[in-house]
């Protein structure tokens, strides 16, 4: 064990006693000081692996830290500053505060340090504090500091809640004693005595901006430990608050003070501890103050914490698990101090339904029918803490009357709840009371997402479906889903409420119409909740999650074919999404092949609506109007089919009803201009092109012309979408997807989605999207800009695009974050004309280059392109044929595709074996989305 106190008594001994000179000081000071630091956090890292103890880490850090300034400051007045007998006005003392004043420290925290002052500055305490300041900057700490008295401190403090915040932090470190209790004797009586709800509004207001920033979500998957949701700053919020209130000086006061019971100070306590260990950790292996738990430092985090791989969850699965339970702990603590503070009246109500939920017509007077539960302004609250043990029932029965009275829940009856779930067994699970009001809730028309995810906060939503609550905090290690899936699942019933609602009717055209239509309501609202209740688990999630839903409908009171058509929509949830992203959908077979799986109208409405309110909950950006195209176009084709029509008429009927509408933008247009700019596009394009886009290319064709070239680019951007979109134009030939894509490699440009069509007359259409490398516009369209250019010198024959990769396009030796076991298929049942290969694997820049580049050349014809990326994993599809026009069905020459595919992905391969994940290269996952 490193003793830093025995090394910086050493420093004094041993500094040059003739170093009278600041420079010379610093000279001789700093490098034995930064020697010491770095052995002291070397100890600190050490022991912190050892003891797994994040807060006795950061009270080693910040104890470590006061050892050195207190080093620094004996050096500068013994050897620079002497000052034998000080006058009454060269009086000095150094306190902490802030952060770092609370005694704890992560490695990359600021220091921030007040020199207090009798009254005004005298000219030794200046040169002390200069001289002090200058050995820190040295050293490469980030100090933050002020110097002022008493009475400066006190009306700073009285002006900015910021400073006033920092001095409730304050800590003595050394110096005139005497000052430090001045100050907080009158802090105290001055400042803090009468202020307290002022205290409470301004930093309840300040948590609500901070989270804002950080991720409104405590279940972000890559959350911010220190400012986000759930983070080490909500808890200091509430140390803060109760300290202010309570006026207790230590935290661990605050069980005699009333505000916790000594079970939830220890939740307290367990919260703290994981916080501080989980960011003492993050600094540690970055070597910078980094506070995101970003998905490259979350394996190495729980490596550190000693989590491995179980029960069909990764090791850094349940790591992260475990950090969103401590979060909503903190969630739960929060609504606990909200409440008592409003029952010492420190804070008004209306700031306290913004920390437990915004309901509709909130105050509402309103008569409660339930003889347990009463009205208690304006919220629903117990009428004896009994209520819960006399009749669990009211668990639930809590919830409902929230909701049908669209009135908030009292927290004491929250944190009621969270203390009774032991009552939640399974007599209540069967209990046929308590299902029929949990339907209630979950099909409620008013807002059935908060009144779930108070239930979710609460405990009660996993212990009453114990399915649910093995999803609770779980996160799932790929960058597609940016929240929990539980949050995802609240969220998609959400969005479904919103469509029914006709609130996204501009977005959602189709499904806001859709829902008024179909007969099995209540199915959809229980299958939108299971549709990802068996993630996590080593089976398909879609296949055992159907088994869930099957055994859940008779007990949630649903009828045989109900429970029968939620089975189905679980098990099949990712079916529409997958077929309308990769599949021809202007392949009859598609469209066949779909309907078959489908049968019905009423399913083929229901999985429409699903798949919506699926793929707009997994975050913002996922869902693009591009997506909807191809949706609306898979449900068109698909109704057609099973309500027994034709699809070529019912298809040329719609085409022409498209064409119509572009005909009405394009206003300027002769008629004849337009049928003949109307026939150069095949039906699939019409079909699958949303209508923003065919109104651009049709003013990009028609200045193409009008210049008289054949070979054209444009570029844009979508700062929202976080895209880059690239349109090409150009003769249509064999290489062309491989010219385009590797242009797009050798400059850096990742591909997440593409859209290729080849016109009638023979000219290739394509629209490329790009992730967005640059958060300026104008930096993002130069970076377009090179890209388009190589791409029309390549066309133009000017430049080869092989030599271009290679020369600028080296491969990437770094360890991935992400392991995807590739994985492919070729299938000539899916399509009557092409063989179609499906690719799964890690996407990079450059792989659909790479791709494109093995298939030809295998002398295939790419006539048909769908690339879709789900965060890190990349599925592309291609519709091939031979040189001769026909399907690839000799066996030879799949393998010979195979070998050519699977050696584009051998760095994956080798990364997964030297993981000894063999077993996934054997049978690689189910893909999902």
């Amino acid at each position: 064990m490193f003793d830093a106190a025995a090394a910086l008594a050493d420093v004094l001994d041993t500094l040059d006693r003739d170093a009278r000179e600041a420079t010379r000081l610093r000279a001789a000071l700093v490098p034995e000081l930064r020697r010491v630091l770095d052995l002291g956090r070397a100890d600190a890292e050490a022991r912190l692996l050892e003891e797994r103890d994040g807060l006795a880490c950061a009270r080693r850090l910040s104890d470590l830290t006061d050892a050195v300034i207190r080093t620094i400051h004996d050096a500068v007045v013994w050897r620079l500053y002497p000052n034998d007998n000080p006058s009454t006005g060269e009086q000095l003392a150094v306190v902490a505060t802030g952060g770092y004043g609370r005694g704890t420290m992560a490695p990359g925290s600021d220091i921030d340090l007040l020199f207090l002052l009798p009254y005004k500055q005298t000219a030794w305490s200046e040169s002390v504090v200069e001289a002090m300041l200058y050995v820190l900057w040295d050293l490469k700490l980030k100090v933050g500091h002020a110097t002022r008295s008493v009475e400066e401190c006190l009306r700073e403090g009285r002006a900015d809640m910021t400073i006033r915040t920092s001095l409730l932090e304050a800590r003595y470190l050394f110096g005139t004693r005497a000052l430090y209790e001045e100050m907080v004797t009158r802090f105290d009586t001055e400042l803090v005595m009468w202020t307290a709800p002022e205290f409470v509004e301004a930093k309840l207001r300040e948590r609500d901006a901070r989270v804002n920033k950080a991720g409104a979500s405590r279940y972000l998957v890559e959350p911010n430990v220190k400012d986000g949701k759930g983070g080490l700053r909500d808890l200091n919020t509430l140390f803060w608050i109760a300290k202010y209130t309570y006026r207790v000086r230590d935290q661990s006061e605050l069980v005699p003070a009333g505000l916790f019971t000594p079970e939830e100070y220890r939740v307290f306590e367990r919260c703290e501890e994981l916080l501080w260990r989980v960011r003492c950790h993050m600094h540690f292996i970055t070597g910078r103050s980094e506070e995101r738990l970003s998905f490259g430092l979350q394996p190495k985090v729980a490596e550190r914490f000693g989590y491995e791989p179980r029960g069909g969850l990764s090791g850094v699965e349940r790591f992260m698990k475990a950090y969103f339970l401590i979060a909503k702990d903190v969630g739960d603590l929060t609504a606990i101090v909200c409440a008592a503070l409003e029952a010492r009246h420190a804070k008004r109500t209306p700031v306290l339904d913004r920390w437990i939920g915004r309901f509709r017509d909130r105050f509402r007077a309103t008569a409660i029918e339930a003889e347990d539960f009463v009205d208690d302004h304006g919220r629903i609250n117990l009428r004896n803490s009994d209520a819960f043990v006399n009749d669990p029932v009211n668990l639930i029965r809590l919830f409902w009357l929230a909701d049908r009275h669209n009135l908030p829940i009292h927290p004491d009856a929250t944190r009621l709840a969270n203390r009774s779930l032991r009552l939640i067994g399974h007599s209540l699970r069967a209990d046929e009371e308590a299902n029929r009001l949990f339907l209630d809730i979950l099909t409620s028309k008013n807002s059935p997402e908060t009144i779930l995810r108070l239930m979710n906060e609460a405990g009660v939503l996993g212990r009453f479906i114990p399915d649910f609550g093995r999803i609770v905090a779980m996160m799932q290690f790929n960058m597609y889903h940016h929240f929990t899936v539980d949050e995802h699942l609240l969220r998609s019933i959400g969005v479904l409420t919103a469509i029914e609602s006709g609130r996204t009717e501009e977005e959602h055209p189709l499904a806001t119409r859709l829902i008024d239509t179909i007969s099995n309501r209540r199915a959809l609202f229980v299958a939108v909740l299971l549709h990802d209740i068996a993630k996590g688990r080593p089976e398909d999630h879609s296949i055992a999650g159907a088994a869930i839903a099957e055994k859940l409908g008779p007990r949630f009171g649903l009828t045989p074919a109900e429970t029968e058509t939620v089975a189905w929509l679980v098990e099949h949830h990712l079916l529409m999404s997958m077929t309308a992203q990769s599949r021809d959908l202007s392949d009859p077979k598609t469209i066949e092949k779909f309907a078959g799986i489908v049968q019905t109208l009423e399913r083929l409405k229901l999985l429409m609506i699903l798949t919506v309110a699926d793929i707009r909950a997994v975050g913002p950006g996922v869902w693009t109007a591009w997506k909807g195209t191809l949706l609306r176009t898979l449900y068109d084709e698909t109704e057609v089919v099973l309500s027994g029509g034709h699809s070529e008429i019912a298809r040329t009927d719609r085409v022409r009803m498209i064409q119509m509408s572009l005909r009405e933008q394009l206003a300027d247009w002769g008629s004849d201009a337009f049928d003949a700019y109307a026939a150069r596009h095949n039906q699939a394009y019409w079909l699958k092109v949303d209508a923003t886009r065919q109104f651009k290319h049709a003013g990009f064709l028609k200045a193409l012309i009008e210049d008289g070239r054949t070979v054209a680019t444009a570029d844009e951007t979508d700062p929202v979408r976080g895209i880059t979109e690239l349109t090409i134009y150009s003769p249509d030939h064999p290489r062309l997807l491989a010219i385009v894509t590797g242009a797009c490699a050798a400059l850096g440009g990742n591909i997440v989605d593409a859209q290729i069509f080849t016109t009638t007359d023979g000219f290739a259409l394509d629209s490329i999207l790009l992730s967005r490398a640059f958060e300026r516009d104008e930096d993002e369209l130069r970076r377009a800009k090179r890209i388009t250019t190589a791409i029309e010198r390549a066309l133009r024959g000017e430049i080869r695009i092989a030599e271009l990769v290679a020369d600028r396009h080296p491969p990437d030796k770094r360890t991935p974050t992400f392991l995807v076991p590739p994985d492919m298929s070729i299938d000539n049942a899916l399509s009557s004309r092409e063989t179609v290969i499906e690719i799964t694997g890690l996407d990079r820049p450059g792989l659909l280059y790479e791709l494109t580049s093995a298939l030809g050349r295998l002398n295939l014809n790419i006539t048909s392109a769908h690339v879709a990326t789900f965060g890190e994993r990349a599925v592309d599809v291609f519709y091939v044929t031979d040189l001769t026009g026909t399907r690839v069905t000799q066996p030879d020459r799949q393998t010979a595709i195979r070998s050519a595919v699977m050696e584009v992905f051998a760095s994956d391969v080798a990364a997964l074996r030297a993981e000894g994940l063999d077993a996934l290269l054997e049978s690689p996952p189910p893909r999902e989305a």
